[in-house]
């Protein structure tokens, strides 16, 4: 089985590089199954479901979120109409939506899970390996022998940690959130696939996505301004893993490409 994850998408000139390269990426590349993590498609913060659908239609199988799930009040009303989108499984018991997906196609069968950190994000997830162990057991039990979690965080010690904790039994561990591609994939306990993080697609001059006289107001300045995406020429990054019958990852490598 080939897995491609695309990394965070940031507004739309991320969105505008997937909705446009995806289809002959997936093509050229052997894609068995998709993921996209669109927590920030809308305007940088958030999803609508008209986005989840536009990405559906080239080629996207299911979606992971996190911090930003609930950013946008469209989704809020519509988090339970797809088991395709999941958001963060160990925030809160009563967010609305679903904790994993099973993907199935082609005969291929992948459990996905979502997972937020618990370190300096808001809101913070509660334990990710209590809920990695719960929904890993979830899917074992139901026959699924594939596993990937996209772990939305923002420490690499936990994003390395958590890899750690679940080697042996998920296949991938990707880290989301920081929107910046690490050159650290590889494979642990000569089992599960991990990076620190899959990077993002979006705006390439830009300060992680966002425009950057905004950035720089708040971050050199101390001053409010509000936060606004960048416009100009994108890149679509992420990563491909494939994986044996057994779930075992044999290969895991990134990749960024350019509009």
């Amino acid at each position: 089985m080939r897995i491609c994850f695309i990394g965070d998408i940031v507004a739309y000139p991320g969105r505008r590089a997937v909705l446009g390269m995806l289809p002959d990426f997936l093509t050229d590349n052997s894609i068995d199954i998709c993921i996209a993590n669109a927590e920030n498609s809308a305007g940088g913060l958030g999803v609508t479901s008209k986005i989840c659908d536009s990405l559906f239609n080239v080629g996207v199988d299911c979606i992971t979120l996190g911090n930003h799930t609930f950013s946008n009040f469209d989704f809020l009303k519509n988090a339970g109409r797809d088991k395709r989108i999941i958001r963060p499984s160990n925030v809160n018991p009563a967010w609305p939506g679903f904790d994993y997906a099973i993907v199935e196609k082609n005969g291929d069968r992948l459990g996905v899970i979502n997972l937020e950190g618990s370190i300096e994000i808001t809101p913070a997830g509660s334990s990710p390996y209590e809920k990695a162990d719960e929904l890993i057991e979830l899917l074992k039990g139901k026959g699924v022998n594939s596993i990937f979690i996209d772990f939305h965080a923002e420490a690499t010690s936990e994003k390395a940690a958590l890899a750690y904790h679940v080697a042996g039994r998920a296949s991938v561990v990707a880290g989301t959130h920081t929107h910046v591609q690490t050159a650290d994939e590889r494979i642990i306990e000569g089992y599960t696939g991990f990076i620190t993080d899959a990077g993002m697609s979006g705006c390439i001059r830009s300060i992680i996505g966002m425009d950057i006289d905004a950035s720089l107001r708040r971050l050199r300045d101390k001053f409010p301004a509000k936060y606004e995406s960048a416009e100009g020429d994108a890149y679509m990054c992420g990563i491909i893993a494939e994986l044996d019958k057994n779930g075992r990852c044999t290969s895991i490598k990134r990749f960024c490409e350019y509009e």
